[in-house]
């Protein structure tokens, strides 16, 4: 059953190795995930998942190959220790439920009855009043009622009042291809990392407390060092209003994991493309601009530059003087796009546009090509793959 698993995770992406498969075996012969199917959902996870981004791939496979609890619970019933099972439900069953089950019979009639029909039964079920299945009134089964039942192979309770919830698991939305949240975007900022070490003392040196400690014939000898911050420096501009008004959930997503991420971090706005002033206050973008050089001037050249935009504009914003549509440009937006990139070598444009749209937009075509092709998606391979660009 698990190699056919293995197997399933490797087509759907999963770089899944045979000494990981060989872990999980292990882990199971240990009794690590006992007779839980939760326990073994996140047992199987922590050892064949090695990027966070693509849990919800293994989830779909998960629920594409056991398909409920009872894959993995109608061989091995019999082998459940009864005392545990009992102890496992009473911790979830109110007063007036546990009095219910007693006028059925009692919890032992209930599950002798289930293993039972789990012999009996060969066939998928639906609907009636006996075997497990979906609908209808069984005590065992799925999307049906019975008010003293266990559920097999449901996902999620319809009226939560089943006595064992077999099958509940928790999937996440953390696949590379999906849109980004804050917690996925920080996760993927991190790629962005050079650690220094700065300032006063503030952390613990154990490695170097203990060998001070040594050979100081075992008197302690506490040795503190700066802590540790990331290093790298950011400028992020960002492009606001317009077409970008659909955008600014995401934008503002980026923006606080940004701040989170990067000790030093700079920031400014624009609009469309970058002219020769920037802002730092929407509500005062007219009259309190900073020149454009003068940002150049500011900030070193080991700066990382993000833009973060949807570059979808009239193409001569970007290619002519006066093209801009908030005032008369004497210069292209291409000409301070180059100038901002000579400066700026390390730089990258993350898109909220999805890709899809890219080659039918001239302007995003035109700001690629200035790119030299380091236009990525806002999502989180296309963050991943941008924050790689700037190491």
């Amino acid at each position: 059953m698990l190699v056919k698993f293995f197997f399933m995770l490797r087509e759907a992406g999963l770089k899944v190795t045979l000494p990981e498969f060989l872990t999980l075996l292990d882990a199971l012969d240990a009794g690590l995930a006992g007779y839980s199917v939760e326990e073994f959902y996140y047992l199987s996870r922590s050892a064949l998942v090695k990027d966070e981004t693509k849990f919800d791939r293994f989830d779909q496979v998960f629920g594409a190959h056991f398909q409920g609890a009872e894959t993995l619970f109608g061989e091995h019933l019999d082998e459940i220790p009864e005392e545990w099972l009992r102890r496992q439900v009473e911790l979830g069953l109110s007063e007036e439920e546990k009095a219910r089950i007693e006028a059925l019979g009692g919890w032992d009639k209930l599950m002798e009855t289930l293993r039972q029909r789990l012999k009996e039964q060969k066939e998928r079920h639906e609907g009636g009043n006996k075997w497990i299945g979906t609908g209808g009134t069984s005590p065992f089964g799925a999307y049906g009622y019975n008010p003293e039942g266990v559920r097999i192979g449901q996902q999620g309770s319809r009226h939560r009042r089943a006595v064992k919830v077999w099958d509940k698991r928790e999937f996440r939305n953390l696949d590379d291809s999906l849109e980004l949240g804050t917690r996925n975007m920080k996760v993927a900022l991190r790629r962005l990392r050079k650690f220094a070490r700065q300032g006063a003392d503030y952390e613990l040196d154990l490695d170097d407390t203990i060998r001070s400690t040594a050979r100081n014939a075992g008197m302690l000898d506490i040795k503190m060092v700066p802590e540790r911050h990331n290093s790298v420096k950011v400028l992020l501009f960002l492009d606001v209003g317009g077409s970008m008004e659909d955008h600014v959930r995401v934008c503002e997503e980026l923006f606080s994991a940004a701040r989170s991420e990067f000790k030093q971090l700079e920031y400014f706005y624009f609009h469309n493309c970058v002219y020769e002033g920037l802002w730092k206050d929407n509500r005062r973008r007219y009259n309190q601009r900073m020149p454009t050089l003068d940002v150049i001037h500011r900030y070193s050249a080991d700066y990382k530059l993000i833009f973060v935009g949807d570059a979808t504009m009239s193409p001569y914003e970007i290619s002519y003087p006066g093209g801009s549509v908030e005032h008369l440009n004497e210069e292209p937006g291409a000409v301070w796009m180059k100038r901002l990139l000579n400066t700026y070598p390390k730089s990258v444009w993350l898109n909220p546009e999805p890709v899809q749209r890219w080659d039918y937009t001239p302007s995003i075509q035109m700001l690629r090509e200035l790119m030299d092709q380091r236009m990525f998606p806002l999502t989180v391979s296309g963050l991943e793959e941008g924050m790689r660009k700037l190491l």
